[in-house]
């Protein structure tokens, strides 16, 4: 049977250079439904990318399609920059009665953008506000967002050449096992702080991800987030965590600090918070934070209304019920871990290690170009993955959290095949 070559013209003249997912999947995406994508052949493809982590819930779930085609038909409110409509109400009122209160957070919302970016952008914004300073800390390969503030708090070099201009206000420290475990937690850290000759501003928050999905899915253990919580508090300093990638269930709890059993000052929020793949973002903060002046931070697209809509409906359908979602993703994120065991086994000598909590793991080789080969074969067997680390030298999964145990297990297979065929 011959394969037709896609058409891609238009987009390779027409569109920027700078676009990237497209060049590792060279085909045209026609629909999508639940764990599967189909390209305009007919060909089909299962998800293990679940849009960066923005279908955590996958392709037009059936029970958000038809409350968000429920209220287009009716003429519900689009867009609505900070009006209060009903669609922003219903949501408002799922968020804190079925995330909010049963984890006692006290947080108020706020709708910075539709991006998390964005969301980075207000937390960063707010705690400078708050605190005076200027000064942030974060961490050895993290990654928060392409804009400009977002990206001086950006570990990976690559991603902060482009911005073209310095990049300043930000201090990176050492995530946890940078130094695989030779150096006391927060040693460096606390020594700057405390030392009037270290030339360290004294930095007005610090920003975090639990566990670093760009960064090559490297997983903070709960005893450092608490040391760095409890750090924060000492110093005056507030904690922000970027749950943009990793909340929404992708760990296994609504947020992915719960583990730790930490209280972030600022929480930023996005990507599967729509439950749709449709734009938004939340930047969470503690009541006495909130010292904004009425349009101090806005934007026009900061009322998505369609996007209020389904993830309203998420929270009612995933989340009303207590762990009963947050039991799957774990159930789902061991069968993981025991195909990441067998590969290693069957790899000794390439695999480095594998690591990941509940849906997002990675698995590490030795040749760090292998994980670049390995995407490729997978996509030409039918599966959809991505590299993350400093060097893609990072197979990453990210299957959707109402993935079939079937469709995991077919999905692993493949993959385990795409290793083998490029040794």
């Amino acid at each position: 049977m011959s394969i037709t070559q896609p058409d891609l013209s238009v987009f390779e003249t027409l569109e920027s250079e700078v676009r990237s997912y497209c060049r590792g999947w060279p085909t045209v995406f026609d629909r999508a439904q639940g764990s599967r994508m189909y390209d305009e052949d007919g060909h089909e493809y299962l998800d293990f990318f679940a849009g960066a982590g923005s279908l955590n819930y996958g392709h037009n779930n059936p029970v958000l399609k038809r409350a968000l085609i429920d209220y287009l038909e009716r003429d519900g409110v689009t867009h609505g920059l900070d009006m209060s409509t009903t669609a922003k109400r219903a949501f408002l009122e799922a968020f804190q009665n079925l995330v909010l209160r049963p984890r006692d957070l006290p947080y108020k919302v706020m709708f910075p953008g539709p991006t998390g970016t964005n969301a980075v952008e207000s937390a960063l914004k707010l705690a400078r506000k708050v605190k005076g300073r200027e000064a942030i800390v974060s961490f050895t390969n993290a990654f928060h967002g392409m804009s400009l503030g977002s990206l001086a708090v950006t570990g990976n070099a690559f991603k902060r050449a482009g911005a073209g201009i310095p990049l300043v206000h930000g201090t990176p420290m050492p995530f946890d096992n940078y130094f695989d475990g030779t150096v006391e937690d927060f040693l460096w850290f606390e020594r700057l702080l405390e030392d009037q000759g270290s030339g360290l501003n004294k930095p007005a928050a610090v920003i975090v991800e639990t566990v670093q999905g760009e960064g090559g899915i490297n997983v903070a253990r709960p005893e450092w987030l608490r040391a760095l919580s409890e750090l924060c508090e000492r110093q005056d300093m507030l904690l922000i965590v970027d749950d943009i990638q990793m909340g929404c269930g992708r760990t296994g709890a609504f947020f992915s600090f719960e583990e730790a059993g930490i209280a972030p000052d600022i929480v930023t929020v996005s990507k599967s918070i729509s439950g749709y793949g449709l734009p938004m973002s939340l930047c969470l903060f503690k009541p006495e934070l909130d010292i904004w002046e009425p349009g101090e931070h806005n934007g026009t697209f900061r009322g998505n209304n369609p996007a209020f809509v389904t993830a309203a409906a998420t929270l009612e359908t995933y989340w009303a019920d207590g762990s009963a979602m947050e039991k799957q993703t774990r159930k789902r994120g061991e069968q993981v871990e025991q195909a990441m065991s067998a590969i290693t086994e069957e790899n000794p000598d390439a695999v480095r290690e594998f690591r990941g909590r509940g849906l997002v793991w990675g698995i590490e080789f030795h040749d760090k170009d292998r994980a670049g080969r390995i995407a490729k074969r997978a996509f030409e067997l039918g599966l959809l993955i991505e590299t993350s680390g400093p060097e893609s030298e990072v197979v990453k999964l990210l299957p959707a959290l109402t993935i079939t145990p079937e469709e995991l297990d077919e999905g692993l297979r493949t993959l385990a095949r795409a290793v083998r065929e490029t040794a």
